[in-house]
């Protein structure tokens, strides 16, 4: 019975220290539950963001293009109105009129 009360002992004291351990393990890690949630909230967040920065790079092309038609447009329209002028050469103050 001495042997009994002995291993219980032993035993007893081996759960408080696994109890003190966990404690000390889930202090560190902090509550399951929360981490959850909070790794659920970053998933959420970087989903949207994602679609944000997709969102963000189709406008930047379509900027890109609008700005090259434009671009484009202004070097016609200055060729046209270099061509309504005439050659250079007949331009006055060049010295050739």
């Amino acid at each position: 019975m001495k042997e009994m009360d002995s291993a219980a002992g032993r035993l007893d004291a081996a759960l408080k220290r696994l109890e003190v351990a966990l404690d000390a393990h889930l202090n560190r890690a902090g509550d399951p539950a929360a981490l959850r949630a909070e790794i659920a909230a970053l998933v959420s967040d970087r989903s949207r963001i994602a679609g944000e920065l997709d969102e963000a790079l189709a406008r930047e092309l379509e900027l890109q293009q609008l700005a090259d038609a434009a671009s484009d447009a202004l070097g016609a329209a200055i060729q046209e109105v270099r061509a309504a002028l005439g050659p250079e050469d007949k331009e006055p103050g060049n010295g050739q009129g």
